[in-house]
């Protein structure tokens, strides 16, 4: 016949009661981890939404290439566009010469021999394409080593991208798929808009 719990010793009776505890505690784990992934995903989405462009940066870009060299977004989605064509080397040797001119005195003389030995001398590992006397101008300036000794190469390099990339750009999958994004993005918002309305409506009706 069964005494009850009153006859078991108090160890017994504490490890029960910690089991129990233990068991409680992986039983409420999964909600935990529910809750932990859904905080997951919503960061996640967030910093989705973050990377892709609006749809008025797109339209933006759209209407010249000065708008996309003067956006963050908009270098780094024509830099995704460049490395499909394999010339990504252009907007780094641009981006390399922007960063060499904000550069301390003290520093140019040794960013403009890497920038040259990097992106304009002949062979070099991400040669940009540039004629033979912009070359030979770009490699006497570097001697003085002054904030604009790369204007020139800069500026041919800027002008070869608005000209030749922008233009395939523009007509490009990338470009295309970016403002169907945001048109989808809009159109969602505006059907969850209306369905939250039409839900109010409902509230209220049945409220009175």
């Amino acid at each position: 016949m069964c005494k009850g719990l009153a006859t078991l010793p108090a160890t017994c009776l504490k490890s029960a009661k910690d089991i129990k505890h233990k068991i409680s505690f992986l039983l409420q784990k999964p909600e935990h981890q529910a809750a932990d992934q859904k905080q997951m995903k919503e960061k996640t989405a967030a910093a989705a939404a973050k990377s892709v462009p609006t749809a008025a940066e797109v339209e933006k870009w759209k209407e010249s290439f000065s708008h996309v060299m003067n956006s963050e977004m908009g270098r780094k989605v024509f830099t995704t566009f460049l490395k499909s064509e394999f010339s990504k080397e252009n907007m780094d040797f641009w981006l390399a010469c922007e960063d060499y001119k904000k550069s301390t005195t003290s520093k140019l003389a040794t960013k403009a021999k890497l920038i040259y030995q990097q992106y304009v001398e002949a062979d070099s590992p991400n040669e940009v394409n540039l004629d033979a006397v912009t070359r030979e101008v770009t490699m006497q300036n570097i001697e003085s080593a002054v904030p604009s000794c790369f204007d020139e190469a800069q500026k041919m390099i800027y002008t070869l991208m608005a000209k030749d990339s922008y233009r395939r750009f523009l007509n490009s999958k990338l470009i295309q798929d970016l403002s169907n994004i945001r048109s989808r993005t809009v159109k969602d918002k505006k059907e969850n808009n209306n369905c939250q309305c039409a839900k109010n409506r409902q509230a209220l009706a049945s409220g009175a």
